[in-house]
């Protein structure tokens, strides 16, 4: 299944609810498994962004949707990018 890394920036409001923020997350997983994804990683971060998550969808397409579902709660605004494992590169790579 292809791998996404989301970078995540709080907006106002998410910060301004910043408690609620575990609960939103597991509504994010639940929502992301009923659409045939997995988050494998989620990190709290340092620096521009406030979070990255490491993701798994069925298609650029499911990743898409769920980025827009997400950010359309008004918590969070995503960049998500479409990961390649090193073998998937060697693979691309090769002549």
């Amino acid at each position: 299944m292809p791998t996404y890394i989301s970078l995540l920036r709080y907006t106002q409001q998410g910060a301004q609810n910043i408690k609620d923020s575990p609960a939103r997350l597991d509504a994010a997983k639940k929502g992301l498994k009923a659409m045939g994804g997995e988050f494998k990683q989620w990190f709290l971060v340092l620096g521009q962004y406030d979070a990255v998550a490491v993701l798994e969808a069925p298609d650029d397409d499911t990743a898409a949707k769920f980025a827009l579902a997400v950010g359309a709660l008004g918590n969070i605004r995503t960049e998500t990018l479409r990961a390649f494992t090193e073998e998937e590169f060697i693979w691309r790579a090769a002549p």
